[in-house]
């Protein structure tokens, strides 16, 4: 069995999404992140960055010791590499996936996320940041846009590099609109239309609110407040 340290964001349910299309069976367990759940000192020894997902697999491949990963791409590629589903066998086709995947992580995660947080949180608002990572973001949905206008998928094939990506595209949060990117809207349709991406990208939904939430004191200094 896998327990799946959870919440539903994007990075959680990328998680989510893969595990149900690779069909393994996984038991969530809920870490608030905005009440502070993340920093409890049995949760840090899971994960000593404090984010969410983190995973622990209780039957790695090969037997042996439970395994832990934190990292939401790492735990796709873990995921991937475990079921030897959605990542190439292939030199050339492996490395394509895993850099899309990056790409996520390391660029879209945290830009996007900058720009949530400059342009629903921040008080006062600053609009030097908030023009400097709209335009990163404008900048992001345009390599997407022309990748998905070479290929079908981001790495040739879907793999965990959609997954990975796909949780992010929020166009009415992120001040873009779909119809000046019309290869990311027939990948993300695509994509959308899966049945693994519907349920797992529903999972626990009710953890939740929908849309845009004022924070009160406790999720502020939880969220963007905490000093170490």
């Amino acid at each position: 069995m896998i327990d799946l340290y959870y919440w539903p964001t994007s990075n959680g349910r990328k998680i989510t999404i893969m595990l149900h299309e690779v069909a393994l069976p996984y038991n969530i367990i809920p870490v608030n992140f905005k009440i502070g759940e993340q920093y409890a000192p049995a949760y840090l020894k899971i994960n000593p960055n404090n984010k969410i997902p983190a995973l622990v697999d209780h039957d790695p491949a090969g037997g042996g010791a439970p395994i832990t990963i934190f990292e939401s791409v790492a735990i796709l590629i873990y995921l991937a590499e475990k079921t030897k589903k959605l990542m190439p066998q292939d030199l050339h086709g492996r490395y394509e996936t895993i850099k899309w995947a990056i790409f996520q992580g390391a660029s879209i995660g945290p830009m996007f996320g900058q720009m949530a947080f400059f342009h629903d949180y921040a008080e006062p608002k600053m609009p030097a940041a908030l023009d400097r990572y709209e335009n990163e973001v404008r900048r992001l949905y345009k390599v997407l846009e022309r990748r998905l206008g070479d290929s079908a998928y981001l790495a040739g094939e879907y793999s965990i590099a959609d997954i990975a990506v796909w949780p992010w595209i929020q166009p009415a949060r992120q001040e873009q609109r779909f119809d000046d990117y019309p290869n990311l809207k027939r990948w993300y349709d695509v994509v959308a239309a899966r049945p693994a991406v519907q349920v797992g990208n529903a999972v626990r939904l009710d953890l939740q609110k929908v849309g845009v939430q004022t924070l009160d004191e406790v999720e502020r200094k939880s969220l963007y407040g905490r000093r170490f």
